[in-house]
């Protein structure tokens, strides 16, 4: 049986078609993406629920992955730190063949099912850690191998795949399963399947650092003041918070070095 990411497009002679219909035709698929996150929240929430607990008795989130699946795990995660302050060992991606593979492709790389296992242990993953496998298939050994160890050692497993069932379902403790359907390029799950797994991981790391208390009403109170857009941000965040002028939220602001900091200084 071949899985749904694998089946052939709907969109037949695409080579054909005029420019505008191939970019309706693509826009007509990924229409069908937000629908089929939906349908996929209760396995979302409970992922999320599980990690935000791990993460407040100092666990760490890791996320492993191969190619596209891979790179949006690195992103994902990269991203973390700037948005909430926090330290860049919390949350953590991992690409099959190495920060290589982020930009070029890396041969075999995610055939390898013992590799993945062994990357994670630079970084002493250990029980009281989660990792979450990304992969559009369900089936990538790179990503299989490394949830099955990880459960063995006492890791807490989840996955964001989009066809149903599979191995790395099966290894995962808290599955998301995502199923957007085949592809408008058949085979391309850079494409819609790709989308879901960057909206579901938006979702899942920013409920969790939510849950974490990163967040205050609804800003970016512990976010890295790393250029001139952030700082103007965080000042204009200070202004509100504590109803004072520009030039005195901004001093509060480069003092203290965060929004959080600044606005308890300033009480």
């Amino acid at each position: 049986m071949i899985r749904i990411t694998e089946q052939e497009s709907k969109h037949h002679n695409i080579d054909q078609m005029s420019v505008l219909e191939i970019l309706k035709s693509i826009n007509q698929e990924d229409k069908l993406v937000p629908l089929a996150v939906e349908k996929a929240i209760p396995q979302i929430e409970k992922l999320a629920t599980a990690i935000a607990e791990r993460m407040k008795n100092g666990g760490r989130l890791f996320y492993i992955g191969a190619g596209t699946s891979g790179r949006l795990g690195v992103v994902d995660a990269s991203e973390c730190p700037p948005t909430f302050g926090v330290p860049f060992d919390w949350v953590v991606g991992i690409i099959a063949g190495g920060d290589t593979a982020i930009r070029k492709a890396v041969e075999n790389a995610e055939d390898d099912a013992a590799q993945a296992w062994v990357d994670l242990q630079e970084f002493n993953i250990n029980s009281n850690d989660c990792l979450v496998g990304l992969a559009a298939s369900g089936t990538t050994p790179y990503v299989v191998g490394g949830l099955n160890t990880a459960r063995q050692h006492g890791v807490l497993t989840g996955c964001i795949v989009c066809n149903e069932g599979g191995p790395i379902v099966a290894e995962s403790d808290y599955p998301v399963e995502v199923v957007v359907g085949p592809e408008f390029l058949t085979g391309s799950t850079r494409m819609k399947s790709g989308t879901a797994q960057k909206l579901v991981l938006n979702m899942l790391s920013t409920t969790v650092m939510i849950r974490l208390g990163r967040v205050k009403g609804n800003k970016m109170v512990d976010m890295q003041l790393t250029n001139h857009k952030l700082v103007d941000r965080g000042t204009q965040m200070v202004m509100e918070e504590l109803n004072i002028g520009h030039d005195e939220a901004a001093e509060l602001l480069l003092r203290y070095g965060s929004v959080r900091k600044a606005v308890e200084a300033g009480k």
